[in-house]
């Protein structure tokens, strides 16, 4: 081992003299690279290897350029590179290479390998590290993406990202993800050979003898990608997504239209297909902007082409009648709702089309729950407070165990100050299962506590402390405790956790709330604040140090604490806490100790 790293270092003494020799680093500093470089190099070559003995080693070589390169702005020095830089960069690809042949299933040591072959232009090195990864790594498809995107875009060579492309789909012959970045490399390919071709012409070159392909030119490889991947993948969310990438490219117009066309054949009955298609017609050439004589005239316009989109909307709920597509149907017109407009005629009519829309959809028993809340903020926003308290109530009969739609319709009736909300209270609790009620609980309360005495919102809390279910028990504790504080002050807090401290379940959060009412009063009482913190660690000793470190802090800042107390305490939170809990314990402690003293 020794004589490989005097070897390595041996290796090194060239670029070292030239470091020192041009002044890029002082004989001090040539002496501490090679202590710490010795070290690096026993470390990595020892039986018993460390991958994060690999990654320091890079990255002190990786310092080690940048802080040569900042060097060389400083004293503008820019010669010598090939004996300095040029000597380095391949001993991190040594290392490197060493590293993922030994880790070779750790993705991230390759995309680093692959980062620094694109930092410092290693364009043979990137080819060989990108098929050494994707032999070791074939079943990720962005892999192979990233490569055939690096042999288009930095090596310009389409052939090789076409090649890749062909091999990534034969180990993933169904990714979507593939078959888009393969398609939009096929255009892109297209695009930039006919902008050459026009560029040659206009300078009167011929090209005859450059052999343009007509295929690759009218986007025919293109097509081929498209027809495969369309036999292959199936459903109308991957055709769009292949129709978005062909509609950047101006030249493939007519394959445009062929995708356009097969979309509405092969996927007639698919909602994405009648929602794209009904979104275009907003995309239709308006009027030039000189025939606009008013913005009255730009709003019509607009309006027309909001009402043929309604118009082909219209047609798909009746050839899909799904709530699928009335979703689409109402998402749109509630886009158009929202979007802001000076024209107040345009703006009714957006109204009108979005609450028939509603409105239609609920009729037809095919309105999505999260439709009917939205429904409902519309008719709050407009002020239709009585409507927006029918649909709701039909929305609670329809999604009856919904917690959701229970508190939308109760939120509803409180605006209204309807005399009913204790009633539908009462009515929700029977619907919606005991889980799912603690936000149920949690508005009845706030909504008491404006309404109600203290009394009635006191009894609330009392049922609610009462559940069956963990989650609204113990919140609901927390809850009534900061309610009892604000309302009756300190002493009817203490009596409320005197009622509740025995009361399991319970959170660390209650007597953590209960120790800071205590700590804001002018006489706190360390005899109280003790008791609280024996009942915090009686119940949650064993899986909190933060809480015992609070309990000694608090004996030991407190005018009224006994620091004799805190070995005590330390004995016992080290006979409750397990495994790395106690490591931490005791290493928090210690940084205490220091602090103390």
């Amino acid at each position: 081992m020794a004589e490989l790293v005097q070897r390595s270092l041996e290796d090194r003494l060239p670029e070292l003299e030239q470091l020192e020799r041009v002044g890029l680093f002082s004989r001090r500093e040539i002496k501490a690279v090679i202590k710490k470089v010795s070290a690096l190099e026993y470390k990595i070559h020892r039986r018993a290897l460390s991958k994060e003995d690999f990654i320091r080693y890079i990255q002190y070589e990786i310092n080690l350029l940048e802080l040569i390169k900042k060097r060389r702005l400083r004293i503008g020095y820019s010669f010598k590179k090939e004996e300095i830089e040029f000597s380095i960069v391949p001993r991190i690809h040594s290392i490197f290479k060493r590293a993922t042949a030994k880790w070779k299933s750790d993705l991230q040591l390759w995309l680093s390998h692959v980062a620094f072959c694109k930092k410092w232009n290693c364009k043979t090195q990137l080819s060989k590290v990108f098929s050494a990864m994707l032999a070791i790594h074939p079943d990720k498809p962005a892999l192979w993406i990233m490569a055939a995107k690096w042999e288009m875009e930095d090596r310009l060579s389409s052939e090789s990202a076409r090649h890749l492309f062909l091999r990534a789909l034969r180990f993933h012959p169904e990714s979507p993800k593939v078959y888009q970045e393969f398609f939009r490399m096929e255009l892109m390919h297209a695009e930039k050979q006919r902008k050459e071709k026009q560029e040659l012409e206009h300078a009167k070159i011929d090209v005859v003898e450059l052999e343009y392909s007509e295929e690759i030119l009218n986007g025919q490889l293109a097509r081929i990608i498209y027809k495969d991947a369309v036999l292959k993948i199936k459903g109308a969310e991957f055709h769009l997504s292949l129709l978005s990438i062909v509609k950047l490219f101006d030249f493939a117009q007519d394959l445009q239209k062929e995708i356009l066309e097969d979309l509405k054949i092969l996927h007639a009955d698919e909602p994405l297909t009648w929602d794209y298609m009904a979104r275009r017609e907003l995309e239709v050439e308006s009027l030039p902007c000189a025939e606009y004589s008013s913005k009255l005239t730009k709003a019509s316009d607009l309006a027309r082409k909001e009402d043929c989109c309604c118009a082909v909307y219209e047609k798909a709920v009746s050839a899909v009648p799904t709530g699928a597509m009335w979703k689409c149907y109402v998402t749109f017109c509630l886009e158009r709702f929202k979007r802001k407009t000076n024209s107040k005629e345009l703006r009714e009519k957006r109204q009108e089309k979005l609450l028939a829309a509603f409105l239609r959809a609920h009729e037809s028993t095919l309105l999505e729950e999260a439709l009917y809340k939205q429904w409902v903020e519309v008719l709050l926003e407009l002020n239709k407070l009585e409507t927006a308290a029918e649909i709701s109530t039909v929305a609670t009969e329809r999604f009856s165990h919904s917690v959701e739609v229970w508190q939308m319709r109760l939120q509803v009736l409180m605006k209204l100050k309807s005399d009913d909300v204790p009633q539908r209270f009462e009515e929700a609790f029977c619907q919606v299962k005991t889980k799912d009620t603690l936000p149920l609980w949690i508005l009845w309360v706030e909504w008491s506590e404006g309404v109600n005495g203290v009394t009635v919102t006191e009894e609330l809390f009392q049922r609610s402390i009462l559940s069956t279910n963990r989650a609204v028990s113990v919140t609901m504790k927390e809850k009534y405790l900061d309610w009892a504080y604000r309302t009756g002050g300190y002493k009817k807090a203490k009596r409320v956790f005197a009622s509740l401290h025995e009361n399991r379940p319970f959170s660390l959060e209650f007597f953590k709330m209960m120790i800071q009412i205590e700590k804001e009063q002018e006489a706190s009482k360390m005899l109280n604040l003790r008791e609280f913190y024996e009942r915090a660690v009686r119940e949650f000793g064993s899986t909190d140090p933060d809480l015992w470190l609070a309990y000694i802090k608090e004996e030991l800042s407190h005018q009224q604490g006994k620091p004799e107390n805190c070995g005590q305490i330390h004995w016992r939170a080290l006979k409750m806490l397990q495994g790395e809990q106690v490591e931490e314990f005791v290493s928090k402690y210690a940084l205490l100790q220091t602090r103390e003293s």
